[in-house]
């Protein structure tokens, strides 16, 4: 039996994922995470209809830190082993309010960021002691660099990515895989409310097709969809002084 836990498994992504990973094998007990109750019971009777072999839901809020260091100990009565653990969660704060809004700023940074590495610190040393498994981390192409119209959210995924690049090598010596992902535009209900260039919105099915696929085979950094990272190399390389002058 394949042990997944999914972290923010409310995202379209985390969902699409689910799904995905039920395709390819019905010998699949997952445990769900995620703060609205009745999205997870949603979700839940989702997956057992397609054929998983178990499917429990944990209420979680992120935000909440008793939460946090509890939610390993009410994973492990459910499911001692973990083989994948998708850790999905994050917001997509408004720009504008951000830079008038410190409060509301401090918080957007504090989920998408601080939270997200203080998790996956705990998740390591989990992952560690049992000397397997593979951990997927959802971060995102805004964290490659930081563009005025979205750098607080951009700020915050390059932090989560930078974290995974250490944990990567810290977890190698126990045989664990980490795999950063970095999605593009994504038509989820996140994104809804974007104006986004339809040629490079992906759906969340054709993402989850991707991460899952590239974390079994152990890739360190997947973009998704993969066309994301000729796009992203080319926006890395552009000089500072042509950056300054695009509006992104």
């Amino acid at each position: 039996m394949k042990n997944i836990l999914i972290i923010g498994a409310t995202s379209a992504i985390a969902q699409a994922c689910a799904r995905y990973w039920l395709q390819h094998s019905n010998d699949c007990h997952f445990v769900l995470t995620g703060r609205d109750q009745q999205k997870l019971a949603a979700i839940q009777s989702d997956l057992q209809i397609r054929g998983a072999v178990a499917v429990d839901c944990l209420p979680f809020d992120l935000a909440d830190e008793s939460g946090r260091a509890s939610l390993l100990e009410r994973v492990e009565q459910l499911m001692p082993q973990l083989d994948r653990v998708l850790v999905a969660p994050g917001s997509l704060p408004d720009q504008q309010r951000c830079q008038t809004d410190e409060s509301y700023a401090a918080q957007a940074f504090q989920l998408n960021a601080n939270a997200i590495v203080l998790l996956l610190e705990r998740l390591a040393g989990k992952l560690e002691q049992q000397r397997s498994g593979k951990l997927i981390v959802i971060s995102s192409v805004a964290g490659d660099r930081g563009r005025m119209s979205n750098y607080f959210y951009g700020a915050a995924k390059a932090a989560v990515t930078t974290f995974c690049s250490g944990l990567m090598m810290r977890l190698q010596k126990a045989e664990v895989s980490v795999s950063i992902v970095k999605p593009g535009f994504v038509r989820t209900p996140m994104t809804a409310d974007l104006e986004l260039p339809e040629k490079l919105v992906a759906t969340p099915e054709q993402v989850a097709r991707v991460i899952v696929d590239g974390a079994e085979k152990c890739r360190s950094v997947i973009y998704a969809p993969g066309f994301w990272l000729l796009i992203m190399t080319i926006i890395k390389l552009i000089p500072n002084f042509v950056f300054r002058r695009l509006s992104l």
